[in-house]
């Protein structure tokens, strides 16, 4: 189903699963782990409740950050506008979005506005405050142009279960 077709009840679960999957797609905290630890995501993928903070931080920068290239660079831009684009045509797009609705980057926030996090929080955000077919277009106009090919990446690049968990929901979550 579609999120033009949600009403009320449906839409706030909806939002309030892209908020949660926005977090998840952050830097790891030890509020994750306390979610991994008290078996919330072990009913989604058991073995996501053999991992640490730690390992998660690891396997977050190998996989998001670097030192070198990173395995999955989580921006659209690296994505949708070739391998040096970062800020290009397609990062200055969602800023567009983002601005037409009087929103811009948290001061404390360190990434690019076009990360998979943010996009994520700004669906949960339409979802919450306009009309479904606003947060349909900006899924097509946006994540739903390059986020497959990342999650795709991102399971077959991870050695965490957690990773490859997200990555699965993630993409149930985008294909509505």
């Amino acid at each position: 189903m579609r999120n033009s077709m949600l009403e009320g009840d449906d839409r706030g679960r909806l939002a309030g699963g892209y908020s949660v999957l926005a977090r998840c797609w952050r830097q790891p905290t030890a509020d994750l782990l306390a979610a991994v630890s008290d078996g919330t995501f072990e009913r989604i993928e058991p073995e996501v409740a053999e991992t640490s903070v730690e390992d998660l931080r690891v396997e977050y920068a190998r996989l998001f950050v670097g030192p070198a290239e990173p395995a999955c660079p989580p921006y659209e831009s690296l994505y949708r506008d070739g391998d040096d684009a970062v800020l290009g045509p397609s990062t200055r797009a969602v800023v567009t979005w983002y601005r037409s609705y009087g929103l811009g980057l948290e001061p404390e926030w360190p990434d690019l506005p076009d990360h998979i996090a943010t996009e994520l929080e700004f669906a949960a955000y339409l979802l919450e405050r306009e009309d479904p077919e606003t947060c349909e277009r900006f899924l097509d106009e946006h994540p739903r142009l390059w986020i497959e090919e990342f999650l795709d990446d991102v399971e077959r690049e991870t050695r965490e279960p957690y990773y490859r968990a997200l990555a699965t929901m993630t993409a149930a979550a985008i294909d509505g």
